[in-house]
């Protein structure tokens, strides 16, 4: 018996907006989970992989050492053991010692953590160069025109996607990477006849470091908004190497206005348009604003990166003017590539 249209199931589910912006952010992963996903995961897992290699290096080196290790405790005292015992240093630490060490424990984890973010913000920049463009050239676009979705719905999950899938992404990998290498650490620990829970993982805070930057994404997602708009506008815009427009135009720009001291009319140096103009149109993929700076800037370098990630820190960022005039911009920019995403075409 044949089937007729009458008896083929039919899905009674609406189409609604978050249904179809789910759709649109699902496609975005899936046509870039290679920048998305793989590329962090993989830079984590070579800078593990690297220092396995210098922490097998250093074992066998101190291993093979022909002088005792002397270790200078926080009472004045010091100490030489043959072979490095961790177990007796531990048991022989100070208060002061232990804070020292709880300090030394979160910044290696903070640094440890580096690779995934660094790549986070090449895939990005490039993403969103290529988010309006890639689809024009490669004339998809006429396909997703001729579905039920508005440019504004396309651009905005392209934006979601840069600001908040990629970070968050970047961010999973990244203490997947730091928990992996607290065993690496653990390991050489556990080599020296010490206690992996008393020397890393009971002084290190790897939850709370962990909250703190999942935490931090909202923040530096508003923060990026002027450097995702204008990347996206010249994605939309040109018609050919979109990356050379959004390079030169800022750039030349903060040339001519040093050249000739445009900002002196508003009793302003040169340095004020780089720091504010351009900066903010090419830098906002680093999760990393001019108020960070100043903070780490005030403070010993330890100290400066660890408050660095504390939430109260990260939030500060949204006290100041400048990320939320920056914030504007962007929002204006991302307004303009949709018009232009609606008319742009390569003929």
């Amino acid at each position: 018996m044949n089937a007729t249209a009458e008896n083929l199931p039919v899905s009674k589910t609406p189409v609604t907006p978050p249904r179809r912006f789910a759709m649109l952010l699902r496609r975005e992963y899936w046509e870039n989970r290679g920048g998305f996903l793989w590329a962090p995961v993989i830079a984590g897992a070579i800078s593990l992989l690297l220092s396995a290699v210098l922490f097998v290096i250093a074992i066998v080196g101190m291993r093979n050492a022909d002088s005792d290790a002397k270790f200078h405790l926080g009472d004045g005292d010091s100490m030489s053991i043959n072979g490095i015992d961790l177990g007796v240093l531990a048991a022989r630490m100070s208060e002061s010692d232990k804070a020292q060490l709880a300090a030394g424990i979160d910044l290696t984890m903070l640094l440890s953590s580096g690779w995934p973010y660094i790549v986070m913000v090449f895939v990005m920049f490039f993403y969103c160069l290529g988010a309006l463009y890639d689809e024009r050239k490669d004339r998809s676009v006429l396909f997703w025109k001729s579905l039920p979705l508005s440019d504004g719905e396309t651009v905005l999950s392209k934006v979601a996607s840069a600001v908040l899938v990629i970070p968050l992404l970047a961010t999973l990998a990244a203490i997947g990477t730091m928990l992996l290498f607290l065993v690496l650490l653990s390991l050489g620990v556990m080599v020296h006849g010490g206690n992996p829970w008393q020397l890393i993982w009971g002084p290190g805070h790897p939850l709370l470091i962990s909250l703190s930057v999942l935490a931090a994404i909202p923040v530096y997602a508003i923060w990026a908004l002027p450097t995702v708009g204008w990347l996206m506008l010249c994605s939309a815009w040109a018609r050919r190497v979109p990356f050379l427009w959004a390079l030169l135009v800022p750039i030349l720009s903060g040339v001519f206005v040093s050249m000739f001291g445009l900002m002196q009319l508003f009793n302003l140096d040169g340095s004020w348009f780089w720091k504010n103009i351009v900066a903010r149109m090419l830098l906002g993929t680093v999760p990393l604003t001019a108020h960070d700076i100043e903070r780490v800037g005030a403070s010993d370098i330890d100290g400066g990166l660890l408050h660095l990630i504390e939430p109260a820190s990260v939030y500060s960022n949204l006290l100041q003017p400048a990320t939320w005039i920056g914030a504007a911009a962007g929002v204006a920019m991302l307004l303009v590539a949709m018009r232009l995403r609606r008319w742009r075409d390569e003929g």
